[in-house]
């Protein structure tokens, strides 16, 4: 991961809880990085210490901690540092979503190091649609879900997001249903 989705992470903790607690957690974590340089890449392990420490600290799920770190991500991290980018994707939920296998793309010329996930789109009908999560990286089903939640609430609409297959079940990648409601 990229060093600001750990500032990301961070931030979301600050806001929330305080610097204090960003300590707290830090601490527990084991990670000894006091400062995430945003354009460097850190390995994975350090985001799921991180995450896992807000986990232990908050008396949350690490699923409950993923999720609201997407839907952070969403509203606070892409809104604050990558507004334009955003506004490229389109202006519906839907068209977004439709438009998502080409966003990384567009990332990977501002993160030249970057790992993107691959996101593949099928069974689109009007009111649904299934997103296909392929990536190398374990364990972020859920902040994708967050993700989702929190472009949702971007765009001002209302989604149902069930998770019908996983790699925890033996396939080959995550799939989400995505309804609108």
């Amino acid at each position: 991961m990229y060093g600001i989705v750990n500032k990301a992470i961070k931030e979301l903790v600050v806001a929330n809880f305080g610097e204090e607690k960003w300590e707290i957690i830090r601490e527990k974590s084991g990670v000894d990085i006091d400062f995430f340089l945003s354009n460097e890449p850190y390995d994975d392990e350090i985001t799921f210490r991180l995450a896992t420490a807000v986990s232990e600290e908050m008396e949350m799920t690490i699923e409950e901690v993923l999720t609201a770190f997407g839907e952070w991500w969403i509203l606070k991290t892409t809104k604050d540092k990558y507004a334009s980018l955003m506004d490229s994707g389109g202006s519906t939920l839907k068209e977004f979503i439709l438009n998502l296998p080409n966003f990384h793309n567009r990332l990977m010329l501002v993160y030249p190091k970057l790992s993107p996930p691959e996101f593949k789109i099928s069974a689109v009908m009007n009111n649904s649609l299934h997103l296909h999560y392929v990536s190398n990286r374990v364990g972020f089903q859920e902040f994708v879900r967050g993700l989702l939640q929190g472009l949702a609430k971007r765009f001002q609409e209302n989604i149902e997001i069930h998770l019908i297959q996983s790699r925890n079940e033996g396939h080959s990648h995550e799939i989400f249903k995505i309804i609108w409601v």
